[in-house]
């Protein structure tokens, strides 16, 4: 009898922890923009307004798995999600994080990819290129339809493979302050990085950019390794500011 409001309260918590997440996150970024960048997002107030209720919405979607993982995990056991760390090997714990990054990458490319096909993208990807330039705001700015393919892959995962909730905590993480630094119009990272040998497999707001400026390639999330494999990687992009070393550059 219980089961039923449980799951919905988990799916409620979830939702509201999921749209916070996303307001502390991107209000920092955006902040660390206005203070490092001033003038960036001159002129994009209307649009950044579009971005925040695009991701509140898709807050609410990604919520409701992400409720059922946590009321599946804690009330009957369900998935692979582990709290004793002597439960498994402590190389799993490196490992996993990897897995799950990388399946995730795997299954973002081949979804974005898709998106791209001319019939989705004005149907549903279409709405997330509407940011142009994009800002720290539009990490989470999907269509519905969107924001389904990107909610199910992380609470798909725990049911497959073993992972320690601290470990867990390191995957969200990185995926939500990549998925914010990757969108908000300037590099994060130091030049040394970013154009030096890990740059050519990682993926950083310079890439990305590539991406919002071809609207084709670069569709990668984490790594270069799908992009390079398949004959998609551009390269990188190009900003009105070289968030590397500070110096403004003109928009034009």
């Amino acid at each position: 009898m219980n089961a039923g409001p449980s799951l919905l309260m988990s799916a409620l918590a979830m939702t509201v922890i999921v749209g916070v997440r996303y307001l502390i996150t991107s209000g920092a970024f955006a902040w660390a923009t206005r203070i490092k960048h001033r003038g960036l997002y001159a002129g994009l107030d209307r649009q950044m307004r579009r971005e925040i209720g695009w991701s509140l919405a898709s807050a609410a979607i990604y919520g409701v798995p992400a409720g059922i993982v946590a009321w599946g995990w804690q009330a009957h056991g369900w998935t692979q999600i582990y709290t004793d760390v002597n439960a498994y090997p402590l190389w799993m714990l490196p490992l996993s994080v990897f897995a799950f990054l990388a399946l995730h990458d795997t299954w973002f490319y081949w979804t974005h990819r898709w998106m791209h096909q001319p019939r989705l993208f004005r149907i549903a990807h279409a709405v997330h290129h509407e940011s142009r330039p994009p800002t720290a705001w539009a990490a989470m700015s999907f269509h519905p339809w969107e924001a389904i393919t990107g909610a199910v892959v992380i609470p798909a995962l725990v049911f497959l493979i073993p992972i320690h909730v601290a470990a867990l905590g390191v995957v969200l993480s990185i995926m939500t302050i990549m998925g914010v630094g990757n969108h908000m119009g300037w590099e994060m990272f130091p030049r040394a990085l970013v154009h030096g040998a890990a740059g050519k497999w990682l993926i950083t707001a310079t890439h990305h950019q590539k991406h919002h400026e071809a609207y084709r390639g670069n569709y990668g999330l984490y790594f270069r390794v799908w992009d390079r494999l398949c004959g998609t990687d551009l390269g990188l992009g190009r900003f009105a500011v070289d968030g590397s070393d500070g110096r403004a550059k003109s928009r034009g």
